[in-house]
């Protein structure tokens, strides 16, 4: 009997021994670490190794978590799922957590301490030794094979690593360094392979697009490099990402209006309008180059969706810088606007300041300007009734499918409900007449 006993203990043994292993790979934060995730992924896919992005099946025995240490909240719910994971881990259900990106990076000496139950910690930059827990080598041939976590009709790709800037509340230089360009050559071979897997958008994506090619051209190149990309065949939407507006490359403009598939849509973090906060905020830029600059804007490529980013609750902020700020939008009338609240971050040249609006304040300025925001927004869909509109479907959600215009990008825009009387391909364009607005959705019907 106890031979039986020892037998059947050895065959479950070795059963578990021979169990293939199964990676997945869970990714916090922003499009870039998306990005990482997917190139993580295609490497680890390459050599063999199954790997899952947000495996809902639960049949993997390893995990990789790529964090985001951006702001407070940001690195607390990174924390929160490195603990979650490592308790499963102990509870025998995984047999190796390991943890990468912008938190590992920023904290990594003092995280081994707190979480010494993690295999291993990798920063930002440290995909060839993350592939060595698994006994493999980075394969340079592979640079821009990804395996996509994103539908498979648009991809993120990014243009550059890092960042030159020291705007005094970013501590992202702390996480991924000085700007570093991909040359134009690669970035275009990346965009021809996903299109060839079937992807019909490309968002570009950047500490900073504007800054493209300076470092290895010794020129601001984002112009021709979106010429090139344009030429691209199959390629049907174009979308820029994160510009900065302090020495704007106007030639852009010129490129955008030209060319049919880079949408009229441009993300342009501003990040305030009170002089007295762009200062402070190492911004490089005054409230009067800012208007000079979105009229430019609008004047060289009419009908441009701009979309911006604020921060409310900047230390020194007053409720009359707040005020300047609403009348800022007001004036400007932004089609997309989206606001986080300042988060003192240890590192930055901000930190030395009193962070003096509590928390609960900096919540409540940022209430009331994204009130304002909405009734800009909800004024502006309600032009946009009666008229049709080229639109990408995205998903089908409780029997219907939700689509955007080259106006949206994806998560943070708006969302068009699409009705149709026969069945919809997901990554299909169609023509949709908007029959009803509402804040930030529209609705519209199918035409021929």
């Amino acid at each position: 009997m106890d031979g039986e006993v020892s037998l059947s203990f050895l065959q479950f043994m070795k059963t578990k021994s021979l169990k293939k292993d199964k990676v997945n790979i869970i990714t916090l934060g922003c499009s870039k670490n998306m990005v990482d995730s997917e190139v993580l992924s295609g490497q680890l896919r390459s050599n063999a190794i199954d790997v899952e992005h947000e495996n809902k099946k639960k049949d993997h025995n390893i995990v990789i978590i790529n964090t985001c240490g951006f702001i407070e909240k940001a690195k607390e719910e990174s924390i929160n799922t490195i603990i979650e994971q490592v308790n499963l881990k102990q509870k025998g259900k995984l047999d190796k957590v390991y943890v990468t990106g912008c938190l590992s990076q920023r904290y990594r000496d003092d995280l081994e301490k707190e979480i010494p139950e993690v295999d291993a910690w990798f920063g930002t930059m440290e995909l060839p030794l993350m592939l060595k827990q698994f006994n493999v080598d980075y394969k340079s041939e592979l640079v821009g094979e990804r395996l996509l976590s994103t539908p498979p009709h648009y991809a993120y790709l990014k243009i550059s690593e890092g960042c030159n800037r020291t705007c005094a509340f970013c501590a992202i230089p702390l996480m991924r360094g000085n700007h570093a360009s991909k040359s134009m050559e690669e970035i275009v071979r990346e965009a021809e392979g996903l299109v060839k897997k079937g992807v019909k958008e490309i968002m570009l994506i950047a500490q900073e697009l504007t800054y493209y090619g300076l470092d290895i051209y010794k020129k601001r190149m984002l112009s021709d490099l979106l010429k090139r990309l344009s030429d691209i065949k199959g390629l049907e939407w174009i979308r820029l990402h994160y510009a900065y507006p302090h020495k704007f490359p106007l030639e852009i403009l010129d490129v955008i209006a030209e060319r049919n598939n880079i949408c009229n849509y441009l993300d342009i973090p501003l990040q305030h309008a009170a002089n007295n906060m762009l200062s402070a905020m190492k911004r490089q830029i005054t409230r009067e180059e800012i208007e000079e600059l979105v009229s430019t804007i609008r004047e060289k490529v009419p009908g441009i969706c701009i979309r911006t980013t604020l921060i409310a609750g900047f230390p020194g902020e007053t409720l009359d810088d707040v005020e300047e700020l609403k009348l800022f939008l007001k004036q400007q009338r932004f089609d997309r606007v989206g606001i986080f609240t300042y988060s003192h971050e240890e590192g930055t040249s901000a930190f030395e300041f009193d962070d003096d609006v509590p928390q609960e304040e900096k919540e409540r300025r940022a209430q009331e300007i994204m009130e304002v925001q909405q009734e800009i927004s909800f004024e502006k869909n309600q032009e946009k009734v009666g008229k049709i509109f080229k639109v990408l479907v995205d998903k089908k959600e409780a029997g219907r499918y939700l689509g955007r215009t080259e106006f949206d990008s994806v998560e943070v825009d708006n969302e068009v409900v699409i009705h149709s009387d026969k069945k919809l391909e997901l990554g299909e364009f169609v023509n949709v007449r908007i029959v009803k607005a509402y804040d930030y959705d529209l609705e519209g019907n199918v035409v021929s």
